[in-house]
């Protein structure tokens, strides 16, 4: 049975918003320091509404991710307390953190992608001049058979 548009519409808007206020959360709110600079890329709300995933950036190394997400994770609670307070809503989805790394995966493969054009235009000049050296030592042979 396909799920009702208003229900998918709904949830859109419940993630948007959990979205918005877990990031002024992060911005000023939460005093823990534990939590690096970091900010929301994406909120999951389940079908049912029970749990929510929210995926996190970090800037800053592997190690300032998991305190961050270790941050999160001990002021979960407060956190959903207050998007409650805020949104005025009777039930707040169970919260999760996670780490997004695409960011990074997709620098790292924009680097991979610039170093492989790099040698193709380097293989290309390569043998475009060999052509031309070859071009060119045919050319004086050629010249050196019509003197004769």
């Amino acid at each position: 049975m396909p799920e009702q548009r208003a229900r998918t519409y709904h949830r859109g808007r419940v993630a948007s918003t959990f979205t918005e206020e877990i990031t002024a959360m992060l911005e000023g709110e939460l005093s823990d320091p534990r939590i690096a600079p970091c900010h929301v890329t994406e909120v999951i709300l389940a079908p049912g509404g029970k749990s929510c995933r929210v995926l996190i950036a970090v800037t800053g190394s592997e190690k300032e991710e998991s305190s961050t997400l270790e941050g999160l994770m001990a002021a979960r609670a407060y956190i959903r307390s207050e998007i409650r307070a805020r949104m005025g809503v009777r039930h707040v989805p169970e919260l999760t953190f996670a780490i997004d790394r695409s960011e990074k995966i997709n620098t790292r493969m924009d680097e991979l992608f610039g170093r492989i054009e790099k040698r193709k235009e380097k293989m290309e000049r390569r043998s475009t001049g060999k052509a031309s050296a070859d071009a060119g030592a045919a050319e004086a042979i050629e010249t050196k058979d019509l003197s004769n």
